[in-house]
């Protein structure tokens, strides 16, 4: 393994996925170079004088103070067991066992685990279709209001904002929503911990506000997917609200993560408040000019399609781009670019995305779209000008049922008409294909072997082509 990441490394690749720091030099330049060297050094556990995460008094609740006031919030928890922590305990803290949570269909797999932790049954709000690029969009208000109004005993609402590719829900209007009926609004803000410091320093006429901001009761941010922290290092934001209680949130915190909590991805949380508090104006402005010229450059690179901020609520650090009139889908795209050391977050369909973060700079952009010139200009030179790529039909979701209690492994080729039982998982992006409780039909069945014929990894299908359906 550290041969395999000593070798990444020494290619001094341009990194267009998580983490957002990409790489030492944004560290460097802000003064915490020295930090690497003492990094076994710094591993230590609740000595005196360091603090507890769970019962904090000192420098930890320091720290978690300068978040809140950071984002403007009521109180801030330090997460080392990523996102994924904070959501699962949300969800324990918001919904009793055996009650319902209307979830977004395109949540992360984190919230499933969390109805299988709660004995919690999901109702599902399906998110809006881009038709253009086929890829998922926003949450409509207006679902929410007939799911709340059809499931008057439903507890909370949780839902992805941004989703993956940068579309936000308004969030704003959902909460007036929840809120009217007397529930819990969770956003799951994994891939937006930056919305706030676009819009605080100044930056923010072009992009969605953070969910901070619109009203939701409790906010889950990967610090580290689009800021200048370690991966799995993560914040919750509690907004105060009496539909919450902070004591409840705190014992379901402490239940979820790690009883050694990392004081190294502690410290890089440190490192990331500090950067933002000392240099948070001239490190956004940095970022969005280098977004900026990215979307202006790309303009004039033939056949090359772009989704930009003609949708209000787009976060437009995730830079989703298509060459599929060109032949080239988002797979073989990746390809191309990691050929001249660019490596994408995902590709769906002809979407490529490049998620961009704190640590993305000018030099970043101006390698990335010499090299989309250069592919455009092969494609004329082959011939594939002209010849759209095949678009791949992804099927549609099975009937919904109750999730089974009991469970067993089945072959994958006797499991079409079977209820799921777990969730089966193309990663990335890590939101479940096929739900717990979800029918599985023979078209979700050949899509799936589709994708790992051609080497994508599918959470939820073990090693002996099973997966986990209800007991018959």
């Amino acid at each position: 393994m550290l041969d395999f990441l000593l070798e990444h490394a020494a290619k001094d690749p341009v990194s267009f996925h998580m983490p957002g720091h990409k790489g030492s030099d944004i560290f460097k330049k802000y003064g915490y170079g020295n930090v690497f060297d003492k990094i076994p050094d710094i591993d230590v556990t609740e000595i005196p004088g360091a603090d507890n995460l769970f019962q904090t008094e000192g420098i930890i609740k320091d720290l978690q103070e300068s978040y809140a006031n950071l984002y403007g919030v009521s109180n801030s928890y330090l997460q080392i067991n990523g996102t994924s922590g904070g959501i699962i305990a949300a969800i324990l803290a918001t919904v009793s066992p055996g009650k319902k949570l209307i979830m977004a269909r395109n949540s992360h797999k984190s919230i499933f685990n969390a109805l299988t932790l709660g004995n919690i049954e999901p109702i599902y709000a399906h998110p809006s279709l881009d038709e253009e690029f086929g890829v998922t969009g926003p949450i409509d208000p207006g679902e929410i209001a007939e799911l709340i109004a059809n499931n008057p005993d439903v507890e909370a609402v949780i839902l992805p904002s941004p989703n993956y590719y940068g579309f936000c829900s308004d969030i704003t209007a959902i909460a007036d929503i929840v809120h009217k009926a007397g529930k819990v609004l969770i956003v799951d803000q994994a891939h937006g911990a930056h919305l706030k410091f676009f819009h605080k320093f100044g930056f923010g006429e072009d992009m969605p506000k953070a969910a901070e901001d619109c009203g939701a009761d409790i906010v889950i941010n990967s610090i580290h997917k689009t800021l200048a922290s370690l991966t799995q290092s993560a914040l919750l934001n509690y907004n105060k609200s009496e539909r919450v209680n902070r004591y409840v949130l705190e014992d379901k915190l402490q239940a979820i993560e790690s009883s050694s909590p990392s004081y190294v991805l502690m410290s890089f949380l440190d490192i990331n408040a500090k950067i933002l508090e000392e240099h948070g104006q001239e490190v956004i402005k940095y970022w969005k000019d280098a977004i900026d010229y990215f979307y202006e450059e790309a303009k004039d690179i033939p056949h090359l399609k772009v989704i930009d901020s003609g949708a209000k609520l787009l976060d437009r650090t995730k830079i989703n781009i298509d060459f599929g009139e060109i032949g080239i889908d988002g797979e073989q795209l990746e390809k191309k670019l990691m050929k001249r050391d660019i490596f994408p977050e995902l590709y769906t369909g002809n979407i490529l995305m490049l998620m961009t973060g704190i640590g993305n700079t000018k030099e970043h952009m101006t390698k990335t779209l010499a090299a989309l010139r250069e592919i455009a200009k092969e494609s004329e030179v082959t011939g594939r000008a002209g010849k759209e790529s095949t678009k791949i039909e992804i099927p549609e979701p099975g009937v919904l049922h109750a999730i089974p209690k009991t469970k067993e492994f089945v072959d994958i080729d006797e499991s079409p008409g079977r209820i799921c039982a777990g969730s089966i998982i193309p990663y990335p992006p890590g939101i479940p294909f096929i739900c717990p409780g979800e029918e599985i039909t023979k078209d979700t069945v050949e899509y799936i072997k589709s994708l790992r014929s051609v080497g994508d990894k599918v959470i939820g299908v073990n090693e002996l082509n099973q997966v986990l359906v209800g007991k018959e």
